[in-house]
């Protein structure tokens, strides 16, 4: 049986449209400060270096993407999806005219619009929670990615832990109200609620065995309520 979100994904992504403006401060905010920080992490953890394809799925304004782009460099390319078109109208602002292996496109994450091993690792981070199907959305990122290659997914979830906790106070209380002083209470009241309905990591990881990737693991942060999940395509990656 398939787990995912269950909001109407034209609201969810309706949402994202209105938020786009303020969403890259919200984000940092959200983090405490430390989303700098955790995108080294993620981009470290996919493997990408000079010369690699990677994908970035969910990939908001883009923040991921181009340190992916970064990090294959020189020769390298990195192509961010997101079913919002306010977010890709926002990334593609962003983007530097002259980086022209650096690509945004409007796109679902549970039907994506690339060719089957086409990249060297493909990436997700505060994107799994708001799909409708989760072991899709895993699924679809590894046939995206060569055997032998990374999917990485990095998401919010519900601490366990006391510090873990006393964090969440922030995220369940302050974090709304900041969302209401930049005219976006409701959408951010959402997002809150979203990682309460999110599956804890131990289920992320068994999803993610189940959508085919192998040595599946995952790393805490901020007493849990962070984790960041990885696991490998199948395959060696040099078969014929």
């Amino acid at each position: 049986m398939s787990q995912g979100n269950s909001a109407p994904p034209q609201k969810v992504e309706e949402m994202f449209d209105r938020i786009s403006g303020v969403y890259d401060g919200m984000n940092l905010a959200i983090s405490g400060f430390q989303e700098p920080r955790w995108r080294k992490r993620i981009i470290k953890t996919s493997g990408i270096g000079p010369g690699g394809r990677a994908l970035d799925v969910a990939c908001g304004t883009g923040k991921v993407t181009t340190d992916l782009y970064q990090a294959a460099q020189p020769g390298g390319s990195a192509l961010g999806v997101d079913f919002s078109a306010g977010m890709i109208e926002v990334a593609n602002e962003h983007r530097p005219v002259e980086l022209e292996g650096l690509s945004f496109v409007q796109g679902d994450a549970l039907a994506l619009p690339v060719e089957d091993d086409a990249f060297d690792a493909a990436t997700i981070a505060y994107g799994m929670r708001n799909l409708a199907d989760y072991g899709q959305g895993f699924s679809e990122m590894a046939r995206a990615v060569l055997p032998g290659g990374k999917v990485v997914c990095f998401e919010i979830h519900t601490p366990t832990s006391a510090f873990g906790r006393l964090a969440a106070v922030w995220f369940d209380h302050v974090v709304p109200l900041i969302g209401k002083l930049v005219g976006q209470g409701d959408a951010y009241g959402y997002l809150a609620n979203s990682v309460k309905d999110y599956p804890p990591p131990e289920r992320i990881a068994g999803i993610m065995r189940d959508a085919g990737l192998e040595n599946v693991e995952w790393v805490g942060f901020m007493g849990g309520i962070v984790a960041l999940h990885v696991g490998t395509v199948p395959g060696t990656g040099d078969e014929a």
